[in-house]
């Protein structure tokens, strides 16, 4: 008993290492530790901000239409590149669906991903999602090409990127809505 009450943060450590090396603990872990650590992204300064100016992009929908996004000019736009294996990601969908939810009337929202429809219709129906998800047809025009996931862009109508957030962030916070809500009205 001595040697547990010595010792407890070092077995606590052990356990928690373990449980990460099992796959079945792993990805749990991961997206409940991506979910603490997920702040509201920030706006980039006006000074700062990298401007589209190329909207050829073509994408297919979970229809296995084409879609144009070209069609998203002059808009506002949200494109999430994700992954169904991708704990940041998954860790993120919640606010992300409530944003959706929320503002799919105001916004353009294209959420990315190279998985197959095989994985991520199961996916979507476990977790309840019914975000707009494309897949790849072509390559995203400069400025929105990203290597890591998940990768976040918001887009003014004027085709300024407001926000770009790697990594899994607060997508439903005050500070998102808000900036939405401004971006929304400037434009009426």
């Amino acid at each position: 008993m001595k040697f547990f009450k010595k010792h407890w943060s070092s077995l606590l450590f052990v356990v928690v290492v373990i449980l990460l090396i099992l796959p079945p603990t792993r990805l749990p872990i991961q997206i409940f530790i991506n979910k603490i650590i997920a702040f509201s992204p920030s706006e980039i300064s006006q000074d700062d901000r990298e401007s589209l100016t190329d909207y050829e992009w073509y994408m297919k929908n979970a229809d296995g239409k084409t879609v144009n996004f070209e069609n998203s000019e002059d808009k506002i736009i949200l494109i999430n590149y994700w992954a169904t294996w991708c704990a940041p990601c998954i860790a993120e969908m919640p606010d992300l669906q409530k944003l959706y939810g929320d503002y799919k009337d105001k916004v353009d929202f294209y959420f990315v991903t190279s998985d197959s429809q095989d994985l991520v219709r199961p996916f979507l129906k476990k977790r309840n999602l019914d975000i707009p998800v494309y897949y790849l047809l072509s390559e995203p025009p400069k400025g929105l090409q990203s290597q890591k996931l998940p990768t976040t862009f918001l887009i003014n109508p004027e085709g300024e990127i407001v926000i770009k957030k790697t990594g899994a962030a607060n997508w439903n916070s005050a500070t998102v809505r808000h900036t939405i809500d401004k971006i929304y009205s400037k434009n009426l």
